[in-house]
């Protein structure tokens, strides 16, 4: 296994690099947000141990980046800020865990290994199909360059049509992943939302991504002008 350690206080770097190797691990170390981007370009890293305060990119720069670039490489954040408005940015621009400092290895190493055995695995910050993007992050939706408002269950009904675009999906199954455990009432909730999500993002546009699986339920895919086939 071979992990990227991207840390500026030099000395921190030599023992964080030292104790991965002691562990197995096979490691690259810079300093540099720049040169981790190139380095992480040329190398496919198992995982990346990547510190936020960096004398170049910031650490949520470089993070953002690798993503933008198709790096899906796990990154472990290391940071002493414990605000959690830094996390929750973070997180939403693509790193796969947080370490605040100062850290016990250990907890270094498990944490590093749970992502390592993840691997990497493609996980956009946004969402597509299509012309139709959904941010989770900012919540927003957009056909093209045109935003569209939706309710907070359209929503959460929508995104997990998209992250699960092209399977499809039974009713039952939508209103297990979006509806509270307690809900009662029937499947055909779901056919409610359904239309009043294509009379947002699909007929105003002239364009059908929620498709009709006949006798099973819904699914999503690309942008579509015909009409629903069996």
């Amino acid at each position: 296994m071979r992990i990227l350690v991207v840390e500026d206080a030099t000395r921190l770097n030599e023992i964080i690099a030292g104790r991965l190797r002691e562990e197995g691990y096979a490691v690259d170390a810079t300093g540099s947000g720049a040169e981790a981007l190139r380095m992480a370009a040329r190398v496919p890293y198992n995982g990346i141990v990547l510190d936020l305060r960096l004398p170049d990119l910031d650490g949520l720069e470089v993070c953002g980046r690798l993503r933008q670039r198709g790096c899906w490489t796990p990154v472990l954040v290391l940071t002493a800020r414990h605000d959690l408005e830094d996390r929750v940015e973070g997180l939403d621009r693509g790193a796969d865990d947080y370490l605040t400092k100062p850290f016990e290895f250990p907890e270094l190493f498990a944490r590093l290994r749970a992502l390592v055995r993840r691997g990497a695995v493609e996980r956009p910050a946004a969402l597509s199909a299509g012309s139709l993007r959904l941010d989770p992050a900012a919540h927003t939706v957009a056909r093209g360059a045109t935003p569209i408002e939706l309710t907070s269950k359209e929503f959460a009904l929508l995104e997990f049509m998209m992250r699960n675009r092209c399977a499809v999906l039974s009713r039952e199954q939508l209103i297990e992943a979006v509806w509270e455990s307690g809900y009662r009432g029937g499947s055909n909730i779901i056919d409610v939302y359904v239309g009043r999500l294509r009379d947002k993002i699909d007929r105003p546009f002239g364009c059908q991504n929620l498709m009709t699986v006949r006798r099973i339920g819904y699914r999503m895919g690309a942008d579509k002008r015909e009409p629903d086939v069996a």
